[in-house]
Order: structure tokens, then C-alpha cells, then sequence
């Protein structure tokens, strides 16, 4: 897997006299998103069916993942792991304040199984770092444990001798207490 550590300015707080610090922040590089016709091409390529019959199990797969998940089933993904839908939403005291607009996102949840976890973690990193002006300044390759965060249990540290942050692709920063934002 290819990751870019880009030196960026980070500002922690939103007053204009904050001078930030630079820091490298790491994140994977994605080639391209694969058309779904090309995934169905090597599907079919490799079952021995034809992409006519595999984009009918395709769509029909799809189909049906959505209305079990919209009904509170978590939903197996042949070979990857489950997929659930789920919310965050404010907490209040009293039953009587509970409302739907509590809810503050709607989210995919993904948990993968043990193969995919495990292929990951065997999976190297190759780091290539920029400066702020764009320029390659350092390449390396992994030799860490590939430890493989856990989504069931997102507070735990895979790795506890790291405290340098992780992944923040759109993630939020509020306590999480059973699907119930805190803040």
C-alpha cells in the first residue's frame, strides 16, 4: 500500500495570532475508484460465469443488502466482513425531548473478518514524504507489527506505544457511548 506523508500547517485553535505547527500527516494514496463495470468484468473472469449472469447476482446482491440493512440486520459481505447501518445523535435527560433531531449523521458501519484484517496487516507500507513546497524529501517502507485497528472497539489502541493520532478522513472527536454523541 502506498502512503504520502505531506508536511502541513496544523492550527488547534481558530484564533488568527495561532502561528500552527508543521507536521507530516499521513495518508493512503488512492489510484483510482474501479468502475463497477470493471469489477464485474474480473468477477466474471474469475468465476467462470458469464458478466451478464454476474451483473444480475451483482445488482440482486446489492438489492438485497440494502432492505436488510435498512431494517436493523447487519448484513455478511461474502469474503470481507458485515456491514450495518447505524447513527450518532445528542444525548438528553428526558424522554420527553427525544426527537429525531437528536440524530446528528447516519453511518456505514463496516467490520471486516478475520482474512481481510489479516491480509492487511501483511500488507507493506510504502511511505513517500513532501515537504511543504511539494518536494520528495524522504522514502520507507514498513516494518512496524501491522496491527489492524478493531471498528468494534475503536478505543482501544492497537498499538499503545503510539500516541501520535491516526486516520482523520472524516472522522469526529466526540465521546461515543453506544452510538450516543456526547459532544
Amino acid at each position: 500500500m502506498k502512503v504520502k506523508a505531506v508536511e502541513k500547517l496544523l492550527k488547534f485553535n481558530k484564533n488568527e495570532n495561532d502561528p500552527g505547527v508543521w507536521r507530516y500527516v499521513m495518508q493512503p494514496e488512492l489510484y483510482m475508484a474501479l468502475a463497477q463495470k470493471k469489477v464485474i468484468k474480473e468477477a466474471a473472469l474469475r468465476s467462470g460465469v458469464s458478466q451478464g449472469v454476474m451483473q444480475a447476482c451483482w445488482d440482486a446482491a446489492g438489492e438485497v443488502i440494502k432492505a436488510w440493512a435498512t431494517e436493523g440486520h447487519s448484513v455478511a459481505l461474502p469474503g470481507l466482513g458485515t456491514m450495518r447501518f447505524g447513527l450518532r445523535s445528542k444525548a438528553v435527560e428526558k424522554v420527553e425531548d427525544v426527537k429525531s433531531g437528536l440524530i446528528t449523521s447516519r453511518r456505514i458501519i463496516f467490520t471486516p473478518n478475520s482474512d481481510l484484517k489479516e491480509e492487511l496487516a501483511n500488507t507493506a507500507i510504502q511511505i513517500t514524504c513532501f515537504d511543504r513546497t511539494g518536494k520528495e524529501v524522504k522514502r520507507v517502507t514498513s516494518d512496524d507489527e501491522g496491527n489492524v485497528e478493531d471498528p468494534e472497539n475503536p478505543n482501544v489502541n492497537p498499538n499503545p506505544n503510539d500516541n501520535t493520532g491516526g486516520d482523520n478522513q472524516g472522522g469526529d472527536s466526540g465521546s461515543i457511548v453506544d452510538g450516543v454523541d456526547e459532544g
